[in-house]
């Protein structure tokens, strides 16, 4: 029985690929496809969720337009993996918690379940005309802060009165013509609340139930807060809230990815790795795209040999439903070759995306990673090809497996903040029928298969990796099995051969 925790894992939203869920193991269920993913990773829309396209959630529950009980026991007879969403940072200001605070206030059982920004500020600051307790400078000072401003949203309660609430990410509030607010948002949870922490335990439960084997902690460095810190990666209160996790996790025998973009050269993902957790290895898609335009995989093989050498456990991509991580390059490549890189992207129609509002800092690029790569059938092909080589478990999104293109009218549909939909586009059954029929799609295939069942893709295999000149060379060696991939990045020709008891043949060439 092959061991399925390097096998390629599948990246889609639930209505993704053919409207719903159903769709999408039908998709699995394939005989073009089956075989070729052992894990799948659901975005979070699958719950009930507002704004975000999912990372906004109401509650945990599953959204029954989009998926029902039945599709997740079918993933399961498939021999599929879940890999689930849990938003440690905020919940939806639907939710039922904070619907109980708007309702009754001081009187709901949640009145600390999220973080009432003057309460938490009180002796900090002053209070401004707008009932805001704006921090003296020596406190924010160091903050982070992921858009302009404050992060509050200043909420009406039922008496008339007005409290503002932390609030990092998105927020909307909507008024009707009798001037009564709506108001949408993801509201920062207190986790020194005893109620926070029991919700942490029931919603890991719950994951759990559906079947996840991986639980991606999404957005878990906003999460613990001090004043006059960071409050982004704090310490110690980062770290002990993921042991806290750890522990809740371990009796459903789940494991913790937490989900950060930092620069290469802070190091983050080194102090994720040696705490035990798995990393997600957010350097591989502008490295795999920096290796084509310099023509030298050498960045990109020292890389690899940095993963192999140190063993850490890393989840890879190439694209996903965000962008195409920029800022995790500083520190990794030169300070020019990154602006050459988004300049090169920026070109081929991606979008740049700055952080936390502020311009001329670089975080993403927005593109489909088929158009970042010039919209070449052969370097997708081999794109795929060299990070089912790399080490780590291989998560595929599926546009990229269906060599999408930029989607500017759904960007435009999106609106101001609609630059992540140009790689979202859904795709129906018969789109999904007439690309499984496109050649590069049934190469990636082929190379997913290979690596979801050959042997020597295992955990113990030995990993080399090596470039020279426009050359890159990736081998896999577990016992008398082994596969390798030469390929040249000058004109992306390529080739894998396996070899099984001393006898070797070429499994594919381009």
């Amino acid at each position: 029985m092959m061991d399925k925790s390097l096998g390629p894992m599948l990246n889609a939203y639930p209505d993704s690929l053919g409207g719903n869920l159903r769709g999408a193991v039908q998709f699995l269920s394939s005989p073009e496809v089956r075989g070729a993913f052992t894990s799948f990773y659901i975005l979070p829309s699958l719950f009930h969720s507002d704004l975000d396209r999912g990372f906004s959630v109401v509650d945990y529950g599953l959204n029954e337009e989009l998926a029902a009980r039945e599709d997740l026991n079918a993933l399961e007879d498939l021999g599929v993996d879940l890999k689930l969403d849990f938003i440690l940072n905020h919940l939806s200001v639907q939710s039922p918690q904070f619907q109980d605070l708007l309702e009754k206030g001081e009187d709901s059982e949640y009145k600390d379940f999220f973080i009432d920004w003057n309460k938490f500020w009180a002796g900090c600051g002053e209070i401004g005309a707008d009932g805001v307790l704006e921090p003296a400078p020596e406190y924010t000072k160091d903050m982070f802060f992921r858009k302009p401003g404050l992060p509050v949203l200043l909420v009406e309660f039922q008496d008339g009165s007005r409290k503002p609430y932390w609030n990092t990410f998105y927020q909307q509030v909507e008024e009707d013509e009798q001037g009564k607010k709506r108001y949408l948002g993801q509201m920062d949870l207190n986790i020194k609340s005893p109620l926070v922490r029991d919700f942490y335990e029931r919603t890991l439960a719950r994951l759990a139930g559906y079947g996840a084997k991986i639980v991606r902690l999404d957005a878990f460095a906003y999460a613990p807060k001090e004043a006059g810190a960071r409050n982004f990666l704090n310490q110690p209160g980062t770290w002990e809230l993921l042991g806290q996790l750890t522990e809740m996790a371990k009796p459903y025998g789940m494991a913790l990815l937490p989900e950060i973009h930092a620069s290469y050269q802070e190091g983050t993902y080194r102090t994720i790795a040696g705490k035990g957790y798995m990393v997600y290895d957010f350097f591989l898609p502008g490295l795999v795209l920096d290796a084509f335009e310099q023509k030298s995989g050498r960045e990109l093989a020292r890389w690899a040999n940095e993963v192999i050498g140190s063993g850490m456990r890393t989840v890879n991509m190439l694209g996903c439903h965000d962008g195409i991580p920029v800022l995790d390059l500083q520190g990794l490549l030169p300070e020019e070759r990154i602006q050459s890189l988004i300049g090169t992207l920026v070109k081929r129609g991606g979008f740049v995306k700055d952080l936390h509002g502020a311009k001329n800092v670089y975080y993403q690029v927005n593109a489909t990673y088929y158009s970042a790569l010039g919209e070449d059938d052969r370097r997708m092909l081999l794109a795929r090809a060299i990070q089912l080589f790399m080490p780590g478990k291989p998560q595929v999104w599926y546009l990229d497996l269906f060599a999408g293109r930029n989607d500017y009218e759904a960007m435009a549909r999106g609106g101001a903040g609609g630059h992540k939909e140009i790689n979202r586009t859904n795709l129906s059954g018969g789109e999904v029928s007439l690309g499984l029929e496109r050649d590069v799609v049934r190469g990636q295939l082929r190379l997913l298969k290979l690596r979801a069942s050959c042997p020597a893709f295992r955990p113990e295999a030995e990993i080399s990796v090596a470039a020279q000149g426009s050359g890159l060379s990736m081998r896999w060696t577990t016992g008398g099995d082994s596969a390798e991939l030469t390929a040249d990045l000058e004109d992306a020709s390529f080739e894998v051969s396996l070899c099984s008891g001393g006898e070797s043949s070429v499994f594919m060439r381009q």
